[in-house]
C-alpha cells in the first residue's frame, strides 16, 4: 500500500508537464512553434517527450507500475478477507470487563424460573437478538453454566476497502482501453452539408495508440438547420446567446432509414458508438470568385472564426485554381456592420441584421502547388502581392450581399452571395466509457462503505448466580478509530434488557465520572450496569 501510494504521488507530479507545456495530441501546431521560437531547449524538451507526457515512456512506466502495485496490494487482502468472512469470531475473552465498552444485566431468579432460563439458553437468545442487529455470531459453552457468544459487524467496511482498490484498478484498465482504441475528431459542417465518418471526412483527427480504420463506423449527419436564440429582453444581457439548436438527419449507415434528432450544447448526439457534440459555431459567407479570364476559380461558403461575442469574425478565402495568377483574401465578416466616427467598421449586433465582408486581396503563389498542408484560416503573404487594403490607393474591400467588387490590374473579381451558418463539431468514440463510469461508481461506493461502516467486536457471556438468577456481562471492541461504539453499547444493552424484561433506571459509573442518562440501572426486581472506558 505504501508503495501504491507513492506511484500515486509521483504520477501526479509527473503531469505537471503536462501542464506546463504544449501536448502534440492537444495541438501540434503549437508545439512546432514553440519548438521553434527556442532552439536551444525546445530539442531536448521534445526528446524528453515532454510535449507528448501522457503517452511517454516514462509515465506509462509509472502508470503501469502503480497498476502491477494495486494488484498486489489487493490480491492479499482479499484473501485475507475472504477467510475472515468463513471464520468464526474471536474467542471470548476472559474478563468483558476491561474492553472499551462494557456492561451487566442481572436477571432476577423469578424471571429465570418463569421462562425456564439457562445459561446456555440465555446466551442462544443474546445471539438471536445480535443477528436481528446485522452480527454474525458464534454461541460457545451450549448446555453448561457459564455459555457465551462471540460476535462481528461490519466486515463490508473491508469489502468497501476491497471494492474501492479493485475499482481504481477497473478505472485504469478502462482508460488504458480508451486510450488504446479510442478516438476523437473535429469536423466544421455549413448548413446544407453532410459529413460521412470517414478519415477524410474529418477537418482533424487524433486516433489511439492501437486505432484502425475498421472502428469507423460509416454513419453519415446532415446539418439542415442551425438556430441560435440571442437575448432580445433583458438590457443588460442584450444580445448575449440563450441558446443553440442543431437539427441534423442522421443515417447509421448506407441504406439504414434517415432520421431526424437535434443537437444542442450539453446535450450530444450518439451515433455509430460515438458521441457528437456541439462545440461552436458562426456564419460562413457564400462567395464567389472569378480570375482575370472570367472563370469562376472558387465558390461557395467559407467559414468564418469568430472572435468575439458579436460574431465578428476572421475570414480567409484562397482561390489556387485562379489565372493567370493565384487569389487570396484576408479580412473580417461583420453580421451587422456599423461604421463609427473614425471610419471604422464594426459589428453591433451578434444577428445579421446588415451582414458586411470587409477584404484586403493579394494575388501571387499561395503555396498550394507543392502538397505542404496549409492552414485554411490562415493566409501567409510573405510571397504574394498586395491588391487592396486600407494602406493603397485602391483601399480595401467592403461588400453587402448581392454586391461584386472587381479587383485592379484586371485580376478578377468577387461577389458577395449570400450567408449560411455553421457548426463546430467533437466527435469522441471512447470504447471503455460505459466501463469507467461502472468502476467509478463503484468505487465511490466501496469508499463509502470502508468510512462510515464501523467494524466491532461484542461479546456475550451468561452465568448462573447463587441466588439462581443469571448474570450477562458483555463488552464491545472497535477495529479502529470508532466514537459511535458507546452509543452502540447503549442499544446493545436496550436490546438485551428488552429481552428478559429487565427494568431501566437511572445511574451509570464510569471511570472518568461522566454519568450519561438512561444507561443502567440497580434497582426493583433486577439490576442493569453499562460502563464506558474511554481509552
Amino acid at each position: 500500500m505504501r508503495t501504491a501510494l507513492f506511484l500515486l504521488l509521483l504520477l501526479a507530479v509527473a503531469a505537471v508537464p503536462g501542464s506546463l507545456f504544449p501536448q502534440r495530441s492537444a495541438n501540434p501546431a503549437v508545439v512546432t512553434q514553440y519548438i521553434e521560437e527556442h532552439p536551444d531547449t525546445g530539442p531536448v524538451l521534445d526528446w524528453f517527450q515532454l510535449f507528448d507526457v501522457y503517452s511517454s515512456v516514462w509515465f506509462s512506466a509509472i502508470y503501469l507500475l502503480l497498476f502491477i502495485s494495486l494488484i498486489g496490494c489487493v490480491i492479499p487482502r482479499a484473501r485475507a478477507h475472504f477467510r475472515a468472512a468463513r471464520s468464526t469470531p474471536p474467542r471470548t475473552p476472559k474478563r468483558l470487563s476491561r474492553l472499551p465498552v462494557h456492561g451487566t444485566l442481572e436477571i432476577p431468579a423469578a424471571e429465570v424460573q418463569d421462562a425456564d432460563l439457562t445459561p446456555s439458553s440465555a446466551a442462544g437468545q443474546a445471539a438471536a437478538v445480535l443477528k436481528k442487529r446485522g452480527y454474525r455470531v458464534d454461541v460457545r459453552g451450549v448446555g453448561t453454566d457459564e455459555a457465551s457468544v462471540g460476535a462481528e459487524r461490519g466486515l463490508a467496511k473491508e469489502l468497501g476497502n476491497l471494492v474501492f482498490h479493485i475499482s481504481l484498478i477497473g478505472v485504469l484498465v478502462a482508460v488504458a482501453i480508451g486510450g488504446l482504441f479510442g478516438y476523437n475528431g473535429q469536423k466544421v459542417i455549413v448548413e446544407g452539408d453532410s459529413f460521412v465518418n470517414t478519415l477524410i471526412g474529418y477537418d482533424s483527427f487524433n486516433p489511439g495508440s492501437n486505432f484502425s480504420d475498421d472502428q469507423l463506423e460509416p454513419y453519415s449527419i446532415r446539418l439542415d438547420s442551425f438556430d441560435v436564440r440571442f437575448d432580445r429582453e433583458q438590457e443588460s444581457h442584450y444580445g448575449q446567446p440563450l441558446d443553440f439548436t442543431a437539427n441534423l438527419t442522421t443515417q447509421d449507415g448506407p441504406g439504414a432509414p434517415e432520421e431526424q434528432q437535434v443537437l444542442k450544447v450539453n446535450a450530444p448526439v450518439t451515433i455509430g458508438g460515438t458521441s457528437v457534440y456541439l462545440v461552436g459555431n458562426g456564419y460562413a459567407p457564400i462567395v464567389t470568385v472569378r480570375d482575370g479570364e472570367g472563370d469562376i476559380a472558387s465558390q461557395g461558403p467559407v467559414v468564418a472564426v469568430p472572435s468575439d461575442g458579436l460574431y465578428t469574425s476572421l475570414i480567409v478565402i484562397k482561390a489556387p485554381d485562379a489565372q493567370p495568377d493565384q487569389l487570396g483574401f484576408v479580412g473580417f465578416f461583420l453580421p451587422t456592420a456599423f461604421v463609427d466616427e473614425d471610419g471604422v467598421s464594426f459589428s453591433r449586433d451578434p444577428d445579421p441584421f446588415n451582414p458586411q465582408l470587409n477584404l484586403n486581396s493579394y494575388y501571387g503563389d499561395l503555396g498550394l502547388d507543392d502538397g505542404t498542408p496549409e492552414n485554411v484560416y490562415v493566409l501567409d503573404t510573405e510571397n504574394l502581392t498586395e491588391l487592396n487594403s486600407r494602406n493603397n490607393d485602391d483601399g480595401g474591400i467592403v461588400l453587402a450581399v448581392g454586391q461584386t467588387y472587381d479587383l485592379p490590374e484586371g485580376k478578377g473579381s468577387i461577389t458577395f452571395d449570400g450567408l449560411q451558418r455553421y457548426i463546430a463539431l467533437d466527435i469522441h468514440h471512447d470504447p471503455a466509457k460505459a466501463a469507467a463510469f461502472v468502476f467509478a461508481t463503484l468505487a465511490l461506493l466501496g469508499l463509502g462503505a470502508s468510512l462510515f461502516i464501523a467494524r466491532r467486536r461484542l461479546w456475550v457471556k451468561t452465568s448462573r448466580r447463587d441466588d439462581g438468577g443469571i448474570r450477562v456481562e458483555y463488552g464491545l471492541l472497535a477495529r479502529g478509530e470508532d466514537h459511535r461504539l458507546a452509543d452502540e453499547g447503549l442499544r446493545v444493552r436496550k436490546l438485551l434488557a428488552d429481552r428478559w424484561s429487565v427494568p431501566s433506571g437511572t445511574g451509570d459509573n464510569t471511570e472518568d465520572n461522566r454519568v450519561p442518562e438512561a444507561v443502567s440501572s440497580a434497582g426493583g426486581t433486577g439490576q442493569s450496569q453499562h460502563n464506558t472506558k474511554d481509552n
